[in-house]
Parts: structure tokens; sequence; C-alpha cells
């Protein structure tokens, strides 16, 4: 059996261009599977310091004056705007109402509007664009 090194090209360019780690393609009888080993090393090591900042968001949401708490519904990744470049749902200091879009949480391609719990003036937004949240995980204080 003679490999095809463009097809494998190709694929590990997929790979690098969608940021995956893995990709498996078959025709008839062939199956070819691109993995990149080191991604998950590099992604366990983002995860723990994404764990810190997270705890130490934590402790300066638990530092600062009290304020109305918006959650993230779901685990998935934060997104301030609609689409990149486009203005940002909320900004620090700006009014909103109960209901308004905060946030969008994206979670398997489904793009999750997180509306605003009560009405208020954003105090702070405690994540950044396209960050990971947990469920619970508190997004923005109002004040």
């Amino acid at each position: 059996m003679k490999i095809d090194k463009k097809i494998i090209k190709e694929l590990t360019d997929c790979l690098e261009e969608f940021n995956l780690t893995e990709l498996e393609y078959t025709e008839k009888d062939t199956k070819i599977k691109v993995s990149k080993n080191n991604v998950s090393i590099n992604n366990q090591s983002l995860n723990k310091s994404n764990n810190l900042s997270s705890a130490q968001d934590d402790k300066k949401t638990k530092s600062i004056t009290s304020g109305i708490e918006v959650t993230s519904p779901i685990i998935g990744t934060a997104y301030h705007a609609p689409e990149p470049g486009a203005k940002k749902f909320v900004e620090v200091g700006k009014k909103i109402k109960k209901g308004d879009t905060v946030m969008i949480v994206e979670a398997m391609k489904t793009m999750n509007h997180v509306p605003s719990t009560s009405d208020g003036v954003v105090k702070q937004i405690l994540v950044s664009d396209g960050q990971p949240v947990e469920f619970g995980q508190v997004l923005i204080i109002l004040e």
C-alpha cells in the first residue's frame, strides 16, 4: 500500500486551521487518522492555569463589594459579542435590563444567549472573550 503524503499534509493542515487534536479520514478501504499528542499535554497545563485564574477571579469576586451575579447556565466557551469584531453585549458601566443578553456561551456548536437575571449596571466582567466556563461560574457582576 502506498501512502499518499498529500492527504496526510491536508489533514495536518486541517488540524492546525480548525485547532483540532485528532482527525480521521476514510475512503473505501483506506483509513487515515492524524492526531497531535503533545496538544493534550498543553491543554492540561492550560486547564491548570485556567483553574488558577478562575480561583483568582473567585477571590477577586469575594473581595469586591457584593453585587448581583450573572452565572453561566452551561459548560462551554464564553463570548462577549455575537461574532468576532462585532460590538460587545455589555461593557463595564453599561446599564442593562433583566433579560438583556450579557454574553454567549457556546456548547457543542450551539450559541446559547445568557440573559441578565436583573436590572442593573455592569460592575465587573469576570471572564475574557473565548474563555472556557463552567456551569454556575460567575460571568458578570451587576450593581
